[in-house]
């Protein structure tokens, strides 16, 4: 299914059937403020495992990343976030970062990946903030391609739908979309790393 949702003033309707969809172990396409993401609620394992396989990771070698509402939703899953850290997150978001943090013990089985890592980010996008509103807790958040196919990321949403109607729930046009990803930050050492530069330039 193809859902137009207006990114400005998302329809609560609209949104509250994408959250029906996630509640039933859907898999959504959805806008962020970089590219489109798949997303799936984080403690359906089923639908985890369901993206994980549609991109070719394992979830307990992937470092898998989340969407939170709020700083302190990322709290409820982050461990010990020190000031250092929660200043820059309080800076920098919402916006395109992913900040990669330790993980606590809050966070589903699936996520648990060796280094006890995790991504969060908080998109500076109506339609996803809404999503994670009304379904109260994080939803995953993986790129449609890998780094090195980036420059192949689908833009366009009715692209989008082309590609993956039959491997997806329901893809949600939220208009055109970026083909450059967000900025990855690692905080899990005594200095902030940037792993990766996408859209945001950290301040």
């Amino acid at each position: 299914m193809l859902l137009k949702i207006n990114p400005d003033n998302p329809e609560g309707r609209k949104i509250k059937q994408v959250v029906d969809i996630l509640q039933n172990g859907g898999v959504i396409i959805y806008p962020t403020d970089t590219v489109y993401g798949l997303g799936c609620d984080i403690f359906n394992p089923k639908a985890v495992e369901r993206i994980c396989r549609l991109r070719g990771l394992k979830p307990e070698k992937a470092m898998l990343s989340f969407i939170c509402k709020d700083i302190s939703q990322i709290a409820e899953y982050a461990f010990q976030i020190d000031n250092d850290v929660f200043k820059t997150l309080k800076r920098n978001l919402p916006g395109p970062f992913t900040f990669v943090l330790k993980s606590n013990n809050q966070v589903p089985k699936l996520f648990k990946n060796r280094k006890r890592s995790i991504g969060v980010r908080i998109p500076d996008n109506g339609i996803a903030q809404a999503i994670v509103q009304e379904l109260g807790r994080p939803i995953l958040s993986l790129s449609l391609k890998s780094d090195d196919e980036v420059l192949e990321y689908f833009t366009d949403p009715i692209d989008i739908f082309d590609d993956f109607k039959k491997l997806t729930d329901v893809v949600i046009d939220g208009g055109i979309g970026t083909n450059v990803p967000s900025t990855v930050v690692d905080c899990m050492g005594d200095e902030m790393v940037i792993l990766r530069q996408g859209a945001g330039e950290l301040t």
